[in-house]
């Protein structure tokens, strides 16, 4: 294992109006779309189906060009940044005629002075897989194993990750999500996760991009906006709600309650907490319309206008 390291930039992934099309005529998948990832963070990566979640995955790594706009990857352009991104794609692309073991010692022809056939090993043998089996013959979760195994093995500065627990039991989601935090946590890995489940990412994430339309709604640390959002409760209108900017309102059985960013106190009559992640996710999933909200360290510096 080689100790070989490049310096890390402050920001993992900066996207200033970023389009992504498939087709002339096709809607933009990324529309126009502008972020900054910090270095260091496990950001979670969530939205609706259509939102762009993979396709913001697969720029980032180098696999699909920009229709418009910039993407810079750890300094440079996603091509030239390869050698220290793992990217783990929802189908998981593996060799099917190589069996467990000639699959990691790929891994570690292809990453040579990056490669750590010890971490790798040790995920393939924490599933207790047969190093002799052959790929074709693995069940899904056995495949993700192994596909894990290889990014991790990499030893990447970036990790990019589209629903890489789905096809998992739940104890092995719980073992290799822990292994991938803790090593992340351990050499300051850069990960962005797409997934669905999220009582998964308030354990394991501590930043937030949520995407809708293309572009991002909601970026950045998961308590900076969650402290910059209420939960109320009361009798009362979404107007009684004024000066605050009220995301979602709902009748329920004991009034009204809304998702508020505040502008100020809350009166009295209403009843305050902070609300759960999932609270905050569902609420802005239902109002597409919502203004969308960056903290500093994620908001992107404009494009430069050219004359």
């Amino acid at each position: 294992m080689s100790s070989t390291r490049t310096t890390r930039p402050a920001v993992a992934v900066e996207a200033r109006g970023l389009t992504v099309r498939y087709g002339r005529r096709s809607a933009a998948a990324l529309d126009d779309c502008s972020f900054r990832l910090p270095a260091g963070r496990v950001s979670a990566l969530v939205g609706p189906n259509g939102a762009g979640k993979s396709t913001l995955l697969a720029a980032a790594a180098g696999l699909l060009r920009p229709t418009a706009g910039t993407l810079t990857v750890l300094d440079t352009r996603p091509a030239e940044a390869r050698e220290r991104i793992a990217y783990l794609a929802q189908d998981k692309p593996l060799h099917a005629q190589l069996t467990v073991a000639e699959t990691l010692r790929l891994g570690a022809e292809l990453n040579p002075g990056r490669w750590d056939a010890a971490c790798a090993a040790a995920v393939v043998e924490q599933g207790a897989l047969d190093p002799g089996t052959r790929v074709r013959r693995l069940s899904g979760g056995q495949r993700t194993r192994v596909a894990l195994a290889l990014a991790l093995g990499k030893r990447p500065d970036l990790m990019l990750l589209d629903e890489p627990m789905a096809d998992l039991d739940p104890l092995a989601r719980h073992e290799l999500l822990g292994t991938l935090m803790a090593d992340a946590a351990e050499r300051g890995t850069t990960v962005l996760l797409s997934s669905h489940i999220v009582s998964e990412l308030t354990d394991a994430c501590d930043h937030l991009l949520l995407l809708g339309g293309g572009r991002v709604r909601l970026g950045g640390g998961l308590d900076d906006l969650l402290t910059a959002h209420t939960l109320v409760t009361g009798r009362g209108t979404p107007a009684d709600l004024a000066p605050h900017l009220v995301v979602e309102s709902r009748a329920t059985g004991r009034g009204l309650t809304a998702l508020i960013r505040r502008d100020g106190p809350v009166d009295d009559r209403w009843q305050s907490e902070q609300p759960s992640l999932e609270e905050l996710l569902l609420a802005h999933l239902r109002s597409p319309a919502a203004p969308a909200l960056l903290t500093p360290g994620t908001t992107a510096a404009p494009l430069a206008v050219t004359r």
